[in-house]
């Protein structure tokens, strides 16, 4: 049977566009839908945006140090507006790049929503399109739980397009997204409350790791609150918003910021016209090749709720468009060792094995830590600590984990993600020459593992 396309790919989110770029570069014919915005989440409403976020709330720290190094610079003055502006700025050139990527690569672009109608077939504006095989790649949705007032709480798309920056916030949740706007927004001059109903936020992260994370950010006077739930949300008279906990404590705020997790964006797709089915948690359901249980229909990234980071997407559409259309080249995808960032303030970085995971797994572990006060703070009043954990199994000597709390833990992590990827032990650590003088080089000079 002759197809329209060899590919249609449902979304314009990383994975879907890095597969359908390289698709057509191994001469497939191809096609993209898109219906809200090139770059999806991470472009839009996610990574870039927020870490501009980021950067725009470290600026209250570089002032307040800057007249250790004898710089006078008055009174700081933050307008969110210009912020804001700028940030948008960006985004709309990022989506013109994006744009000009499929295009250029000699994809189809359909602006608009696509609707499976069949397990070969499209439906876009009431037009039908035929193909091989079909991609969904429509990612994630925030979603705020189902409490009395929950519309007027915002999720994480709205809190990009904020008209202002509001003075009392209220943060909800305990995974990244929470941890990293409680910082923006505190950074930025709100008064910030985080709320988390577990007893330490960061579930997952190694045990180190959350608990110094916790303890600097109470030094900056961030608000945490945890075993702490919002049971109802009310609308004031003055349009402030009172906040009912679960134990009975009511807080005032005039934003109420939920992230307390994604559901797979599925809403008008069609899945009921094929086979495809879902996990127990709502995801689309696939092999280790990307396959649903219809045969011409694949998944990737958020949707199929496995490791729901951007370079992950990205690795992913690219092992699809291999398999597909370059079986030469395909490769699969390495879940192991894959380094993560949360940009919180301080930062995280992270890579492999926590503590916990590996005794778990039976390795004998030492663990070597180090806390220390970054250079850059010495001239100022500023007592930030720094973090840096290595996690080594000793049978093997192997390091099994890196972890990272401080100045440009993701940059420094990327980098040891590599060695720790190539199988680098301790004595490979203990021999690598530092960089004198920088906080990476503490990697390189721990020498006796905690408690010994």
């Amino acid at each position: 049977m002759a197809y329209d396309f060899d590919l249609y790919v449902i979304g314009a989110g990383s994975g879907g566009v890095r597969a359908a770029r390289f698709a057509a570069g191994f001469g497939a014919k191809v096609a993209v839908a898109e219906s809200r915005y090139l770059g999806g989440t991470c472009v839009n409403v996610g990574c870039v945006p927020k870490k501009l976020l980021v950067y725009g709330a470290h600026f209250a720290e570089d002032f307040e140090q800057a007249s250790g190094f004898g710089w006078n610079l008055g009174e700081a003055d933050f307008d969110w507006a210009t912020l804001i502006a700028n940030k948008d700025r960006e985004i709309n050139r990022l989506n013109g790049i994006y744009r000009n990527l499929l295009v250029n690569s000699g994809v189809t672009l359909h602006e608009a929503h696509a609707k499976i109608v069949g397990p070969h077939e499209v439906e876009v504006n009431g037009e039908r399109f035929s193909a091989k095989n079909i991609l969904i790649a429509t990612g994630g949705w925030p979603q705020i739980p189902e409490i009395p007032g929950r519309e007027h709480a915002i999720g994480s798309n709205e809190a990009f397009f904020l008209k202002e920056l509001p003075k009392r916030v209220l943060v909800v949740g305990g995974g990244y997204i929470a941890v990293e706007f409680a910082g923006i927004f505190h950074g930025l001059g709100a008064s910030t409350t985080l709320l988390y109903r577990g007893d330490l936020f960061l579930r997952g992260f190694d045990g180190s790791v959350r608990k110094h994370l916790q303890e600097e950010l109470t030094k900056r006077g961030l608000d945490l609150q945890f075993n702490a739930d919002i049971a109802r949300i009310d609308k004031q008279a003055d349009g402030s918003l009172k906040a009912t906990l679960k134990d009975g404590r009511e807080l005032e705020a005039d934003c109420i910021f939920y992230a307390t997790g994604r559901r797979p964006m599925l809403d008008n797709l069609g899945l009921e016209n094929t086979d495809v089915q879902l996990t127990d948690k709502g995801f689309i359901k696939v092999d280790e090749q990307y396959q649903t249980s219809e045969p011409s229909i694949l998944a990737l990234g958020d949707v199929i709720g496995r490791v729901q980071l951007t370079p992950v997407a990205l690795a992913e559409g690219m092992a699809v468009a291999r398999r597909l259309f370059k079986p030469e080249q395909y490769r699969p995808v390495d879940y192991k060792m894959i380094p993560t960032a949360v940009f919180s303030l301080p930062n995280i970085g992270t890579v492999g094995l926590t503590e916990e995971e590996a005794r778990e797994a039976g390795h004998d572990v030492v663990v070597f830590e180090s806390r220390f006060r970054p250079m850059k703070l010495t001239l100022t009043d500023c007592q930030e600590k720094t973090l840096m954990k290595l996690v080594v199994d000793g049978k093997t000597d192997k390091v099994l984990g890196c972890h990272m709390v401080g100045p440009d833990a993701g940059e420094i992590v990327q980098g040891l993600a590599i060695a720790l990827k190539a199988g680098a032990t301790k004595r490979d650590f203990d021999d690598t020459i530092g960089v004198h003088p920088t906080a990476a080089e503490e990697f390189v000079t721990m020498r006796t593992p905690v408690g010994a």
